[in-house]
């Protein structure tokens, strides 16, 4: 990672929003991205606040203490959870496996449980795509643009996860 470029972009960052260089803040995102149209965009219609929030994002995450270390470690996480639940599958399942026999019987509380991981697991295969569109040769910082979606799919599969355990352990009594 450039630490050279990480200061320039927080210097752009701490700078009276009235004295940037608009300009300048869009080459960065270009640099950062290599979006090229949202480039093109952000200089013709100029639109700070939405390119500040831009350039904050990339900056937060350069500047985590996450080495790439970390980031590979998440990524073997991703891969176990993308195993786990079959999330390469080119025709995905839209019922979560495993409705209890007495699934009608139970609270709507736990009934949504098994509804909730419906769209979570819509939201992992999302996640889990974008990961693999994802690839070292069309990204500036890779470790970087792969860290929202680890996290994010790490964390789905945390909440399916729970869900599951509440939903299989509930005793109706």
């Amino acid at each position: 990672m450039n630490h050279q470029f990480t200061e320039k972009l927080g210097a752009w960052l701490r700078e009276n929003p009235d004295s940037r260089d608009y300009a300048d803040g869009c080459k960065m995102f270009l640099q950062l991205t290599g979006r090229v149209n949202m480039y093109k965009n952000l200089l013709a219609v100029p639109d700070m606040p939405r390119l500040e929030a831009e350039l904050q994002k990339h900056y937060n995450f350069r500047v985590a203490d996450l080495t790439h270390a970390q980031v590979v470690e998440m990524d073997a996480k991703a891969a176990t959870i993308a195993s786990d639940n079959n999330l390469h599958t080119a025709a995905p399942s839209d019922t979560p496996r495993g409705k209890r026999a007495d699934h009608d019987a139970l609270p709507p509380e736990i009934q949504a449980l098994y509804v909730e991981n419906l769209s979570l697991l819509r939201r992992m295969r999302e996640v889990h795509l974008r990961l693999r569109n994802l690839s070292s040769e069309n990204s500036v910082c890779p470790d970087s643009e792969r860290y929202p979606f680890l996290k994010e799919l790490i964390d789905l599969d945390k909440k399916y996860r729970s869900n599951w355990q509440k939903y299989d352990s509930y005793n109706p009594q």
